[in-house]
């Protein structure tokens, strides 16, 4: 698998919590944060269902008044059953993503702000026993506003990634995929690159 060089991230800051800290100029640095991402889905074709779920918490530190880096250690899972009853597919990954951002203040409690993610799965099939690796580049720009001095409310999306993915049957030849996707303007209908998303993050 290529290695994939991380690039610098695209802007971002902090957000002030209090008046001492502008007042020392060191805004949110120090501060700890907390965020994720949760999901579940379920999907029926024909007579068979499939049962997906994510778990990703992500935990991160401001390392400068603009900056700050963090780390998300996740499981993402997925079982198909048929009609009878029988497992046909089931699937667990491990995920390792870990992120860099820089913000800009934009007005008030609002922060504009570049992200860059190096996420790395690693999954097994437990029914054929093949294995899959990936590991992705991945740039968003975002908003965060901040409600008050522990909570602050964020949507970003993906504008880039390039990635490098390898399938390993338990018989067979392996295969790797390299992929590159931009969508700037987000104008892609099925918007697989833009993939919108709004969250929270804690500060502590």
């Amino acid at each position: 698998m290529k290695k994939i060089l991380l690039v610098v991230a695209i802007a971002l800051v902090t957000l002030t919590a209090n008046a001492q800290d502008k007042k020392e100029n060191k805004g949110l640095q120090g501060v700890w944060w907390a965020a994720g991402q949760v999901s579940f889905s379920s999907q029926k074709t024909g007579t068979a269902k499939t049962d997906s779920n994510m778990i990703l918490p992500i935990l991160g530190t401001f390392v400068s008044p603009s900056v700050t880096v963090g780390l998300g250690i996740g499981n993402i899972g997925s079982k198909t059953v048929n009609a009878a009853g029988v497992t046909t597919a089931e699937g667990n990954t491990f995920v390792v993503k870990p992120l860099i951002r820089k913000y800009w203040n934009v007005s008030g409690g609002l922060f504009f702000y570049g992200q860059a993610a190096l996420p790395v799965l690693m999954g097994k099939d437990k029914i054929t026993e093949g294995k899959t690796s990936s590991v992705a580049l991945e740039l968003a720009p975002g908003f965060d506003y901040v409600v008050n001095k522990w909570l602050t409310v964020e949507t970003s999306f993906t504008i880039f990634n390039v990635g490098s993915s390898t399938s390993t049957p338990k018989v067979g030849d392996k295969t790797t995929t390299f992929n590159f996707n931009a969508n700037p303007m987000n104008s892609v209908a099925d918007r697989q690159v833009g993939n919108l998303q709004v969250g929270v993050k804690f500060l502590f």
